[in-house]
């Protein structure tokens, strides 16, 4: 049960950050005058390009998060 609601804790948390990513633009001059410059068709595109490479590394990092309280979880109950 516990493990349900971290990972809807987790889910709602990632949706709530994708819900802001326009507001999480690269910070880079080269980067941010592209955008700019290009159509909103290519603003779309890269938008959708920079969630397509974060979607692998939140789900990484929420694996690594949810085994680390597994293993430690079921440490405790080995050790009580």
């Amino acid at each position: 049960m516990r493990l349900r609601t971290a990972l809807l804790a987790a889910f709602v948390f990632l949706g709530a950050l994708c819900a802001v990513a326009p507001a999480f633009s690269q910070g880079c001059a080269m980067c941010s005058s592209y955008v700019e410059a290009s159509s909103k068709g290519g603003q779309r595109a890269v938008n959708k390009g920079v969630l397509l490479l974060l979607i692998p590394a939140a789900g990484f990092m929420s694996g690594g998060v949810a085994m680390a309280f597994r293993y430690c979880r079921k440490r405790d109950l080995e050790q009580s």
